[in-house]
């Protein structure tokens, strides 16, 4: 309890969780804003289309997730809290209980948040959460928003770089996975196993693939989560391994 309790204390210590997780909540609720009051006849309001806005604040939680591991390099706490503690993957674990939670509680507000923009500025539209899909997409949030938490606490250990990590990341959600699906032959197939396509698949999100006509996908809407948590867990893994055998 007491790791998790200093790694609490190191995340909010500073502004810029605050900052990231005003701007992931307002960037989602307000483009879903947008996105229900414009919504015409074409774009039916379903509880699935609600979620299309979390991806915004997605990479904004992802940028968080990467600042609080990569910027104790940069600033050398890190080194400080391992001579505190020698043993390395119970304190690189409870930073990662501890920015996951956030991360999640974070995707949860934006999952409801936007459902009720929807019901709201909707109250015809058939937005009851009756299914499994239904609460999956809206609840489903928070699950996505804590495993990209632990992904990003994953990059910023293995890059130890504020900048790199950063850059990394985004050129990645930014660019890089909406390129692929356009190499020629093999893109689409490539595609359909990227790990934030995967995430928007879990939630129910149908746009990328009814836009990009993918057809048939692999993998069902839980084993695309499933598929997504093994990413994330295992980048996560592999930066504690690094740290396990390199001086911070």
């Amino acid at each position: 309890m007491s790791l998790l309790k200093a790694e609490r204390i190191k995340l909010f210590s500073t502004s810029s969780p605050w900052w990231c997780t005003g701007l992931a909540i307002a960037a989602s609720l307000g483009f879903t804003i947008v996105f229900v009051a414009l919504a015409g006849d074409t774009i039916p309001v379903t509880v699935s289309n609600t979620q299309i806005a979390g991806s915004f604040g997605l990479t904004v939680i992802l940028v968080l997730a990467v600042l609080s591991s990569a910027s104790e390099f940069n600033w050398g706490t890190m080194r400080v809290t391992f001579q505190a503690v020698p043993r390395r993957a119970p304190v690189l674990l409870a930073k990662a209980v501890v920015v996951g939670l956030w991360c999640g509680l974070t995707g949860l507000v934006v999952g409801f948040g936007s459902w009720g923009i929807g019901v709201a500025f909707n109250p015809g539209a058939d937005l009851a959460l009756d299914s499994g899909a239904d609460w999956r997409a809206v609840a489903g949030q928070g699950l996505v928003y804590l495993l990209t938490g632990v992904l990003g606490v994953g990059v910023g250990l293995l890059l130890r770089s504020t900048g790199l990590a950063l850059g990394v990341t985004l050129v990645w959600t930014q660019l890089v996975e909406g390129l692929i699906v356009l190499i020629p032959g093999i893109g689409k197939d490539i595609y359909e196993w990227l790990p934030f396509f995967s995430a928007s698949q879990f939630i129910g999100s149908s746009f990328a693939a009814s836009a990009l006509k993918l057809g048939d996908l692999p993998l069902t809407p839980i084993g695309y989560g499933v598929y997504f948590a093994a990413i994330c867990l295992v980048l996560f893994g592999i930066g504690v391994v690094v740290n396990q055998v390199r001086d911070a």
